[in-house]
């Protein structure tokens, strides 16, 4: 069974999106075991402090280094990690190929961002890989934490009842996914295109591939 250990601020705001559909089914099946961590549990001051004001002088509160050392230090007695990953929006993009590579790996560790940010020790010395779903900032990392564990268990032999479903996926060969229709095949007026309708195997499959070029073009030319 795959681990993946979510350490947060605020942990409380990633209990829903592992509560249903696809994630929530992968953990029921034991085909992953999520936990979330409070960074709180793991400080040594009396308050409970995770953050304090950064030297030099700056807007802004900075996750501290003790606590988040503290807790990663005590999930490594019990288990093994690939890699360590702290969500920050200055960091190398996400992608299926990231996604691909980390779903086949072993044991995760995942650090939200908070704050101003994280204590760059932590960065330096403490992190494995880091990760961003894109050029904005949020108020924390735990969304872009969710986002990153559905993309890894989707795709975790056993996960979708259509394994080859994932293998279809955009981005998978590179190119975006063609348009795709169901029922009804005609609707006020609008129709799915009669190739589709034809049984063409060849046909279907070429349409498919110069629809997935002329989305890729104009998406990501």
């Amino acid at each position: 069974m795959k681990v993946i250990d979510v350490i947060s601020a605020t942990p409380e705001l990633l209990k829903s999106p592992f509560s249903g559909s696809i994630m929530k089914r992968a953990i029921d099946r034991e085909i992953v075991n999520i936990n979330f961590h409070d960074l709180k549990d793991y400080s040594k001051n009396k308050k409970k402090q995770i953050d304090d004001y950064q030297y030099g002088g700056g807007s802004g509160m900075v996750l501290m280094i003790e606590p988040i050392d503290n807790c990663i230090s005590h999930l490594k007695k019990s288990n093994n990690y690939d890699e360590i990953i702290f969500m920050t929006p200055d960091a190398k993009k996400l992608t299926q190929k990231i996604s691909n590579q980390l779903s086949i790996k072993g044991n995760l560790i995942i650090l939200c961002g908070h704050y101003k940010g994280v204590d760059q020790r932590v960065r330096d010395n403490l992190i494995t890989m880091e990760l961003s779903i894109g050029d904005y900032v949020l108020s924390g990392g735990e969304l872009p934490a969710a986002v990153l564990c559905d993309s890894i268990i989707r795709l975790i032999p056993g996960v979708l009842n259509d394994e080859t479903s994932a293998l279809e996926d955009s981005f998978q060969d590179g190119i975006i996914a063609p348009p795709v229709y169901t029922r009804p095949s005609t609707y006020k007026d609008l129709n799915v295109p009669d190739v589709l309708l034809s049984g063409n195997i060849e046909k279907i499959s070429n349409w498919r591939e110069k629809k997935s070029e002329e989305k890729t073009k104009i998406i990501k030319p």
